[in-house]
């Protein structure tokens, strides 16, 4: 399989942003599309193997859980790419997986996350979720049902995913950045939920940003930010941007 039949060519210009000299993969929210995710990884695979400049790096901007029906077989995908040894594997933190693990901490609160997607989450791992479970007071039961059934290496997943990742003059996050703070003063809130002030900026952030979360039918390419949510669990598509040296490809 050659490299045009996996990657559509968008942007090749002489001066884009660097990775300095870095094969890099980033791939958009996945939402429990387990099988989008394992068709698009099995292209990445293709297309990195022989790559001789060090492991490739593979970023996945978050949310690979609800909506869609196998959030768990998402996550044990995962798992075994980074055991595989192939990539330089970095998984960021997206907002659901902060609304699963808030959902462990305090179930009462949990019931807008059950109704948007959460409980589709709970049904991948064999917790059946009936109209009297989404009560505030059978929440706490539920999650202990949930908690029972989350394999300890999912809860060291989702606990231990971070939040940005900068390779050269690129920072890949979730969601974005609030326009005017350094990036290390940077808010989790902004990182994990922003939007407008982010998406409707049209000024210089010091960084270009690749970033998931805001869907759009094709990727958004901007001076400052590249966005890469097709709205997989609606859509049936998910997007992954490549970059390296003046090349940027989708």
């Amino acid at each position: 399989m050659s490299k045009a039949s996996i990657f559509t060519r968008k942007t090749k210009a002489a001066v884009l942003p660097s990775t300095n000299g870095r094969l890099v993969y980033a791939i958009g929210d996945v939402h429990g599309r387990l099988d989008l995710l394992a068709r698009l990884l099995a292209k990445i695979e293709v297309d990195a193997a022989g790559h001789d400049g060090g492991a490739p790096i593979l970023v996945l901007l978050g949310d690979y859980v609800d909506r869609g029906p196998d959030s768990r077989g998402v996550i044990e995908l995962i798992l075994r790419v980074a055991a595989g040894g192939q990539f330089e594997l970095h998984p960021l933190k997206g907002n659901h997986e902060e609304v699963l693990m808030r959902f462990l901490l305090e179930p009462a609160g949990g019931l807008a996350w059950l109704e948007h997607g959460g409980a589709a989450t709970l049904q991948s791992y064999g917790v059946a979720v009936g109209t009297n479970d989404l009560r505030t007071d059978n929440l706490a039961a539920l999650r202990d049902t949930f908690a029972s059934a989350l394999p300890a290496a999912h809860v060291a997943f989702l606990r231990n995913l971070r939040l940005t990742l900068t390779v050269g003059d690129y920072t890949f996050v979730h969601a974005g950045i609030r326009p005017g703070v350094a990036l290390e003063r940077q808010a989790e809130r902004d990182l994990l939920w922003i939007r407008d002030p982010f998406l409707n900026n049209r000024r210089p952030l010091g960084t270009m940003v690749v970033h998931g979360h805001s869907p759009a039918e094709e990727p958004q390419v901007s001076p400052h930010r590249i966005g890469i949510d097709p709205g997989a669990d609606a859509t049936g598509v998910l997007s992954a941007l490549r970059l390296q040296g003046g090349d940027r490809e989708f």
